[in-house]
Order: structure tokens, then sequence, then C-alpha cells
């Protein structure tokens, strides 16, 4: 029986058999910033002392990683801070699979954000994969595109609903007929460098042509979902950091796909792998505006974590006579940063920072 997108992601990914219930973890089928390198975790600590500070050291500060996967960034961040602010931590990890069995104790687990946030809410690779509805405008309005889970066979179904054409009306108009490029990478990073790269705009394209004007993917749930997660913030600092698209640049074609075993497949939605769609970012950043009541910034990976002091620079190689092991320390080090802010893989990342009651300094390269 076919049904919504939204529906179908949802329990293909969440439910009790889903793709981040049941199976051995993100890490296994793809690649993120947490787990390219430590220098994410890293830059992050350095942000982390910058919300510490605007906070006045607060005797505990909770950072609050949402879609935390197997608690690997919390895990790193703790490592990457220097002691007397890591012992002020409270982390949390916000997942809905069960807790891992390696995980330090320190580390609470739940399955919902806690209310009173103090500090850093992280969500990595969390909003494109908040289930999300597609739309095809058919010449007589915008209708939802129904999928069968078992196959991913797609039909045409109902006209959307008075919200998410006001949603549509004001972020996603009506394209033309010419594909306009996506804003950053088109795909996510594979689990392992060197993975053969199937055709990725035949995946994401083999059914986009219902209609004249493309298909839409609706991002009304996720705007909820990261408002939600602002307003559990008192005090400090949101940060998304996600593959996505701004209004001038959203994709004719749509940008769903899906991943398994390191590897980009079709989006069949029946569990057995990742399905996820690129993120409105300047939709989601609107919604958590109007919630924290203060300006947001937002900037790809790649100008962010230059900000940050991690710029991939490679080091003299006059070091290599005088410091060899230093110099080839130092090397890989700046291949691992390289990776982060690569403009066509992880560097097309959007960082989206937004403040809650405190003053923070924008995001400005070194």
């Amino acid at each position: 029986m076919s049904i919504r997108w939204r529906d179908a992601m949802d329990r293909a990914l969440y439910g009790p058999e889903g793709f981040f219930v049941s199976g051995a973890g993100p890490a296994h089928h793809f690649r993120t910033s947490v787990h390219a390198s430590p220098a994410f975790a890293s830059a992050l600590s350095r942000l982390l002392a910058q919300v510490d500070a605007a906070l006045g050291h607060p005797p505990v500060l909770d950072v609050v990683d949402v879609g935390a996967g197997r608690g690997e960034l919390l895990a790193g961040l703790l490592q990457a801070v220097e002691v007397p602010l890591a012992r002020r931590i409270r982390p949390t990890a916000v997942e809905i699979a069960p807790r891992p069995a390696h995980l330090p104790d320190r580390i609470a687990w739940r399955h919902e954000i806690p209310d009173g946030i103090t500090g850093l809410l992280i969500a990595t690779e969390w909003l494109d994969n908040v289930p999300l509805d597609i739309a095809v405008h058919t010449g007589n309005g915008w209708h939802y595109l129904l999928v069968d889970p078992r196959t991913g066979a797609e039909t045409i179904g109902h006209p959307t609903t008075p919200e998410d054409v006001d949603w549509l009306t004001n972020w996603w108009p009506t394209p033309t007929p010419t594909p306009t490029p996506t804003q950053g990478p088109l795909i996510k990073e594979f689990a392992s460098p060197g993975t053969p790269n199937p055709d990725a705009n035949s995946l994401i394209n083999s059914v986009a042509g219902w209609g004249p004007g493309g298909r839409a993917e609706i991002g009304r749930g996720r705007d909820e979902a990261w408002a939600d997660a602002v307003g559990h913030v008192d005090r400090g600092l949101a940060l998304a950091v996600d593959y996505g698209h701004l209004l001038p640049g959203r994709p004719v074609g749509g940008s769903l796909t899906g991943y398994r075993g390191g590897r980009q497949v079709p989006p069949v939605p029946d569990g057995s792998c990742d399905v996820t769609a690129h993120v409105a970012m300047d939709s989601v950043a609107s919604a958590g505006e109007r919630v924290a009541r203060c300006a947001y910034s937002l900037v790809p990976q790649r100008e962010a974590l230059r900000a940050l002091g991690a710029d991939g620079a490679r080091p003299p190689l006059s070091r290599a006579g005088r410091d060899p092991a230093g110099y080839v320390r130092a090397l890989a080090a700046a291949s691992a940063v390289a990776e982060l802010t690569d403009p066509a893989g992880l560097g097309g990342h959007w960082w989206l920072r937004q403040p809650v009651g405190v003053a923070l300094a924008p995001h400005v390269a070194r």
C-alpha cells in the first residue's frame, strides 16, 4: 500500500526495525564529519569554550548532541576539551536507538531533548533525517507523492494541506522547468574513501519527472523540529550542521536518496537503508530565530572551521628536514582538516548557529 513519504521515512528510519534503531549505526553506512577526523571535535571544543565564556563559566555546562548516533561526538569532545572545562560539562546524547555498551558512563543517554539547557546543543546531520513529505506540481496545484515502502514506486496522491501550501509558497515556489544547481555537495560522504560512486544524479532524479514544475521536499516538519530543539535551550548556542540548500538554489529534481554499506542506493523506505534529503537551511534558520529571538548566522563548514582555527594548511616543507616525525604528523592532521573543509564534500555542509540569550561573535575566518 502506498503512503506519504513522511510516514514511510518515519517507519523506515525510526520504527521498531528501522535503520537507525536496529542497525550497527550510521558510521557503518556513511561518513560524517564526526567520523572523518578528530579535528572536527577539536574545532567544536574551541566553539564550546567560546560558549562557556559567553555564559560566564557556569558551574554546569550542558552539551547535548541531538541525533547522537552511537555517541562518538560527545566522546571525542570530552577528550578534546581542556580538563578544567571538561569537569564542568554535563554531556547528554539524544538518540532513539538503545544506549551503546561502550559509551562512557558520564554521558547520559536520552530519547528526548532535555529541558533547561545552558550550554551547547549540537545537531550534526540530524535534520536531513527528519522525515518529510514530497510534493509535485501538477498544473492543478501541489499534490503529495505517495510511495510503496516495499519497492519505492511513487504515485500522485491528494492535494497538499493549506499549511504545506503556505510553506511551499514561501520556501519552495513553483520552479521553472530548467533545473537549478543545489547549494553545497550533492551527495553524502561514503563510509570509506575510495568507494566507487554510482551516478548520483541518476539515482536522485530517476523519479524526478513528475509534472511541469518538478518535485519539492516539504521542510515544514524540519522547521518545527529545529524550533522545538532551540526551545529547549535556556541560554547558550544551538548549532545545526547539515547538507542543505537556500531559496535561490532549490533542487528542482529534489535531493532524496539512500545509503547502505558505504554506497549510495535508491531511496526505498523499507528499513534497509538510510533515507535522506538535503535541508532547506534558510527555512530552518527562520524557524529557530522566531523561537530564540536572536539573530542567527549561516555559513559553509569550510568557513566555520577556519574561523575556529582549522584551515587544513600544509606544514612548510622545510620542517621535514629538521623534524621528520613532526612533519608527518602535521601533514596527516592537515589532510584530515582538508577533508572536513573540501567544498565538494564535507566542507559544503552548512553551519547554522542560533544563539539563545547570549552574545556570540560571528564567524570570522582567521
